[in-house]
């Protein structure tokens, strides 16, 4: 047997009685609509349907809108990973041929995740599916073993204008941000393919002294009206020649100390008694005025910045390799365009620092460029920010839902 209920009008089948014909051959669902038997129509009262269904002889025809939408195709889940795989070397994984071998940074569909510890999954540029670790099995296998200390804030970029002596200075992040200090776990991040969109900010990562200023720079003045950057506050008195929003921002010590423990800063320093910083109101300013805000930041503020509010572009200047640093220190000098010669603990220091970020914030980087020659890389800078406006991208699924 069939009850029924009237919903908005119109008879619903409320519930079906199991054991019988209709509930056997599935030929109604609890939430179907009677619309008409036998070619007449049902209305909205019960006992007229079963008036109907008593009086009617030989077979019955129902005319009902199914409850049941067709369905949805499973969602395509797209990620791009944060380690190497080889399942060859993998003691857990139930068949080692069946595994699917992948590097940091490739982008993979997921097939199937059925299975909580062992997913399918096929590399986005095509090729036969195979077996991952899950996320879950990943965590609990990377639970165990010591990550590498997170990468302590490099002197920043704030400072540019000061003389160029030796200078001691610790970056810091805002208060607001030490939530993103914590030691992550990283494994799959879950990704979607975009058509080419504007990036509200370029994000150059990298060593003290391996040339972000010097490509900051050739980047606004190759284009002043697609590239501009953030004018820095400091609480310092300007000089005579200084005029307010030309270099810094001039404001007093309490201001900036109120905004910095509001967090309105991205970072900030001290150095000699005053306050340097970048304001996070300054970015969207620029971003505002139709331009994409050109930031050199310290590599911890990448981790503030990679959302869908500054929708990052993130770029590491690597450093080269120790002889190629000095041979290009010693060409600058010789044309002039720099005037102090780096020691060997300089340039030990400058690669040393390069590596470490690049182990500490490797996955965040959505292009690796290394600098042995400015010209070249600034070409190839140039030509990566072409690529953005022309070919799809593949952003954290965040920034998109």
């Amino acid at each position: 047997g069939v009850t029924f209920r009237v919903e908005r009008g119109e008879l619903v089948v409320a519930r079906i009685l199991h054991g019988g014909m209709i509930d056997q051959q599935g030929l109604l669902h609890v939430g179907d609509v009677i619309k008409e038997v036998n070619g007449k129509e049902v209305g909205n009262d019960p006992k007229v349907l079963q008036e109907m269904l008593k009086n009617a002889t030989g077979s019955v025809v129902l005319k009902i809108l199914p409850s049941y939408q067709e369905p949805h195709p499973p969602r395509q889940v797209f990620v791009k990973s944060h380690f190497d795989y080889d399942p060859a070397s993998d003691n857990l994984i139930p068949c080692k041929e069946a595994g699917l071998k992948f590097t940091a940074g490739d982008l993979l569909q997921i097939v199937n995740q059925d299975d909580p510890n062992w997913w399918q999954a096929c590399h986005v540029e095509g090729g036969s599916a195979g077996l991952i670790p899950s996320q879950l099995l990943e965590e609990k296998r990377k639970a165990f073993v010591k990550r590498d200390l997170e990468v302590p804030p490099a002197s920043g970029a704030l400072c540019g204008s000061i003389s160029g002596r030796k200078k001691k200075r610790m970056m810091y992040l805002t208060t607001k941000n030490a939530e993103f200090d914590r030691h992550e776990l990283l494994i799959y991040e879950e990704v979607a393919r975009m058509p080419p969109f504007r990036r509200k900010t370029l994000v150059l990562i990298g060593a003290q002294g391996v040339g972000r200023r010097s490509l900051k720079n050739k980047l606004i003045m190759s284009d002043q009206a697609r590239y501009g950057t953030t004018i820095p506050y400091t609480s310092r008195k300007p000089k005579e020649s200084e005029k307010n929003g030309q270099v810094y921002c001039f404001v007093s010590r309490g201001e900036m100390e109120a905004d910095i423990k509001a967090g309105r800063y991205l970072e900030h320093g001290e150095y000699e008694g005053n306050l340097y910083g970048t304001k996070i109101d300054s970015i969207h300013e620029v971003v505002e005025s139709g331009k994409m805000c050109i930031l050199d930041v310290n590599p911890q503020a990448v981790k503030v910045l990679r959302t869908a509010e500054f929708v990052p572009y993130v770029v590491f200047i690597e450093a080269p390799d120790y002889e190629t640093l000095r041979a290009m220190n010693k060409a600058a000098l010789e044309s002039g365009v720099a005037t102090k010669q780096l020691t060997e603990a300089d340039l030990k220091r400058t690669v040393d620092e390069s590596c470490r970020i690049q182990r500490g914030y490797g996955h965040y980087f959505d292009l690796s460029l290394v600098n042995d020659n400015l010209e070249w890389t600034f070409q190839q800078l140039q030509e990566a920010m072409e690529r953005l406006r022309a070919e799809p991208q593949w952003v954290p699924v965040s920034w998109v839902y």
